[in-house]
């Protein structure tokens, strides 16, 4: 372990002056385009190709959650895999891409002098773990939607692996069954001890706990009954279409934080559920989760969108404070200048639980909001068009402490989800930015267990 990739000093007088007031400052940034394995591969150890001729051990989608685990060590988790690649549009162009999250080493190290920025981040990929459940999963049997059969061919005795494909569900059952083979993780966080994750996803909507070191499932949650989608189809679109309660097609519980004791989940939707978006008042309305771990007692909170159209990430600030991502669509990967990639500080402490409140009540609850970052405006005045900054900013994450100047500042590390299209939205990117107490006052990490 290197000291510097903990706590990097950088001594010049020029870097300390442009962070002495208080304000958030891009201090690094750093691409992960390949690893041991080669480029654009990932560590799974798997071979061969997908449905649609990608590689199986393709490397993309990093930034899709994002968490610290210490001593410089970050686990990330892609989603449901590449299907932005046209394969079949009867299965929303899924594949039988198995589920993973990477183990990523940032070093960070003081910059060469004259540099833009005070440090370089090289982020060095170490392992990629596959997601499995120890007992059968459910699997489309692909004939109905003139497909191979979506069973991955990796299952073994006791071993069943989860699936991208979006036609893995039990037909007679609901969005909510835990034996459902499709799971499109959107979030990441650690346990205390350091030996689970925590996944939440889009397809459920889903919150499981895995093994971090095996990648077998060990427990999932059970999330209020009115995220539920009660109608499924492998077509996005159709679902949607088919529910009047639930969540909105692709747009299930984006984030997931973990308060720094670790006792609380709390995961967020990314945009409106279909029975808030048909009334006018809760148009812009998303849910909070909270859940117990020990208990798995929930509640419900309500964040009201402002600029952006859904929400991509949340971490915790302390036991009751949190940072939320709210964004659009636009930027590189989508031919178009990004707008809004704002960071919002949010308080639960005295919010009202709306679990089963609907309407203006529903409004009236949520919880009030301020703003921490305007990212394109931070990347703008640091040289990166509104073209060029990534559409899917989606991973946010608490990281260690930088020395600046004789300053001690903390960082944020944000990352992006590329698609697994590098050419057309561009790398695995990690953005640090470094900030003070007063720009964030009541901050308390998380402690993670070195393993």
């Amino acid at each position: 372990m290197q000291i510097r990739s903990l706590l990097a000093t950088v001594v010049a007088g020029a870097f300390s002056a442009s962070i002495a007031h208080a304000a958030p400052t891009l201090v690094a940034q750093g691409a992960l385009t390949a690893s041991s394995a080669g480029a654009l591969a990932d560590l799974s150890g798997l071979t061969g190709k997908l449905e649609n001729g990608m590689a199986a051990n393709i490397l993309g989608g990093t930034g899709s959650g994002i968490a610290y685990a210490g001593n410089g060590m970050f686990v990330t988790v892609p989603d449901r895999g590449p299907n932005a690649t046209v394969y079949n549009a009867k299965i929303d162009n899924t594949v039988t891409w198995i589920p993973r999250f990477h183990t990523i080493r940032m070093a960070l190290a003081p910059a060469a002098a004259g540099s833009a920025l005070p440090f370089t981040l090289t982020p060095t990929l170490t392992a990629t773990t596959l997601l499995w459940n120890p007992t059968a999963l459910v699997y489309g049997a692909g004939a109905d939607v003139g497909a191979p059969a979506g069973t991955p061919a990796q299952n073994a005795a006791a071993k069943f692996f989860f699936t991208g494909r979006s036609d893995a569900f039990d037909r007679a059952k609901t969005a909510a069954h835990p034996e459902n083979g499709r799971l499109d993780p959107e979030a990441i966080q650690l346990s205390n001890d350091g030996r689970s994750v925590f996944l939440s996803d889009e397809y459920g909507p889903y919150v499981y706990q895995f093994d971090r070191a095996t990648g077998a499932r060990i427990k999932a949650f059970k999330l209020p009954g009115n995220l539920d989608s009660p109608v499924l189809s492998p077509l996005g679109d159709t679902e949607i279409g088919e529910n009047t309660t639930g969540r909105t097609a692709n747009k299930g519980m984006e984030g997931l934080a973990i308060t720094p004791d670790g006792r609380t989940l709390v995961g967020i939707m990314q945009a409106a559920l279909i029975q808030d978006a048909a009334a006018a008042p809760t148009k812009k309305l998303v849910r909070i989760v909270t859940i117990d771990v020990a208990s798995g007692a929930t509640k419900e909170f309500g964040y009201m969108l402002t600029d952006g159209s859904g929400i991509s990430e949340i971490i915790a600030i302390n036991d009751h404070e949190f940072l939320l991502d709210e964004r659009d669509g636009a930027g590189l990967g989508d031919n178009s200048a990004a707008k809004v990639k704002k960071m919002f500080r949010i308080d639960i402490a005295n919010a009202a639980d709306i679990t089963n409140v609907y309407g203006q009540a529903a409004v009236d609850a949520a919880v009030k909001k301020t703003l921490f970052l305007d990212l394109v405006t931070l990347l703008g005045a640091n040289g990166t068009a509104a073209e060029k900054v990534p559409a899917k900013i989606e991973g946010m994450a608490f990281g260690p402490d930088v020395t600046i100047g004789g300053a001690t500042q903390h960082t944020l590390f944000i990352a992006n989800d590329n698609d697994f299209l590098q050419d057309a939205a561009g790398p695995n990117l990690f953005y640090v930015i470094a900030f003070t107490d007063a720009d964030l006052p009541g901050l308390v990490r998380q402690t993670v267990a070195a393993q």
